[in-house]
């Protein structure tokens, strides 16, 4: 491996830019950044007919919509039954069923609008790696192919052969899954947003939210003021000063990701259907092909900020455990970002004050999740209807001793990366 390093993910590419406008006046919804669940809910409520002003701080895809590993996959962590168990029968068949159509959603959504994202709807494989680990892909697979799911269950020499790699027990294959390039999509979503009459500014980070009687007024860096019926905070695990109660109910991690040269023609039997895979350990890597040929492969990384290419070697040597054929291919690539998770593994959407609206924890479903929410989260803003919400709208609570987070996580990931290493 090289050891040459270039922070950038490798699906940087030339966008065409996106008119900026700040919008005069009173605005039915502000929106809190131009991520995928930002721009998704600005979308469907400009079509709505409503005025919507978002506003990023930084560049569009320079947060997680821009950066992660560009995987589409349907559900959520909780599988169908535990949903019915959390939410009760009729809300956990609703959430399950919205779940099950959030890849339908982003692809439906590529197609319906001629989006320029590259995609593929090639399924997505979860990989295990021990007995344990397979028998629950049975309950997986069990429970979603009684939803109808066009799932399938993978014997040991079915996954070595869809992934080009000995090592695992079997594993769960989701064929309603897919790949997109993650920073087109943002960059698409911006443009049909903007073209559905939604204003635009970015950089320029919103520093104020104050009650202003029935409304809400926002502040920006820059001196810009408005006042808004509606705002979504939609800045998930990039969440900080500007509501902490938000922040502090979240604990975001690092993903970091890593890129190889385009792969030669000799190692096409490496995930030869362009599956994505997530493995089962508690610490677990992703990885896909990319359209050019690259090995893509992710994983959780440390808490402070990268300062090396070695910084990344974890993610190398799980890159040859799991293909040691590529001892001579070059690190193209090394990039990463934040991730927000929620003790319970689910998202959340909160209400904390009245008209003021906010959506966090993706636990690495994000693409689909955030995407399809913006329809109903629109719906909500625009009627005060909360029937088509797939979530509750639950109080927002911190996480004791939150202040403590990195050294909790420090010490859980390394005990997972014990645990994990003892069960190969």
């Amino acid at each position: 491996m090289q050891p040459s390093l270039s922070v950038s993910p490798v699906w940087r590419r030339p966008v065409s830019p996106i008119a900026c406008r700040f919008a005069e006046g009173d605005v039915d919804l502000v929106v809190v950044g131009a991520g995928y669940q930002g721009l998704s809910t600005a979308l469907h409520a400009a079509r709505a007919g409503l005025s919507v002003q978002v506003i990023e701080a930084c560049d569009i895809g320079t947060g997680a919509s821009g950066v992660n590993g560009g995987q589409v996959i349907p559900g959520l962590k909780q599988d169908p039954e535990v949903l019915t168990s959390l939410f009760g029968d009729e809300a956990g068949k609703q959430l399950t069923r919205f779940a099950a159509r959030t890849a339908d959603v982003v692809f439906d959504l590529i197609g319906r609008e001629g989006l320029d994202v590259e995609h593929m709807r090639c399924g997505w494989i979860q990989a295990a790696h021990t007995e344990a680990a397979l028998k629950a892909a049975m309950q997986r697979n069990r429970q979603w192919r009684a939803q109808g799911a066009d799932v399938a269950l993978l014997n040991q020499a079915e996954i070595a052969l869809l992934i080009g790699s000995e090592g695992y027990r079997g594993g769960f294959l989701d064929r309603r899954a897919g790949v997109v390039n993650p920073l087109a999509l943002v960059h698409e979503l911006a443009r049909i947003a903007t073209e559905a009459g939604a204003d635009l500014v970015t950089r320029d980070p919103v520093t104020s939210l104050v009650r202003d009687g029935t409304l809400w007024r926002v502040g920006t860096g820059s001196g810009r003021s408005l006042r808004a019926r509606k705002v979504l905070l939609a800045t998930n695990a990039y969440s900080g000063l500007l509501f902490p109660k938000l922040a502090r109910s979240l604990v975001w991690l690092h993903s970091f990701q890593i890129a190889t040269e385009p792969l030669p023609p000799e190692f096409d039997t490496i995930l030869p259907g362009r599956h994505a895979v997530s493995d089962s350990r508690r610490i677990l890597v992703y990885y896909r092909r990319s359209p050019d040929g690259r090995l893509v492969l992710g994983g959780r990384g440390s808490m402070r900020p990268p300062r090396t290419a070695e910084d990344w070697v974890h993610l190398e040597r799980a890159l040859l455990r799991l293909y040691p054929m590529l001892s001579n291919v070059a690190i193209s690539h090394r990039w990463f970002g934040r991730v927000a998770m929620t003790p319970d593994h689910l998202p959340h959407l909160h209400e904390p004050e009245p008209g003021l609206l906010m959506v966090a924890g993706c636990q690495g479903r994000g693409i689909g999740l955030m995407v399809s929410l913006g329809e109903p989260i629109a719906h909500y803003v625009a009627t005060g209807d909360p029937g088509k919400l797939p979530l509750p709208v639950s109080p927002l609570h911190g996480i004791p001793l939150h202040r403590f987070r990195r050294i909790g996580i420090a010490a859980h990931v390394a005990w997972y990366r014990l645990l994990d290493g003892l069960e190969r």
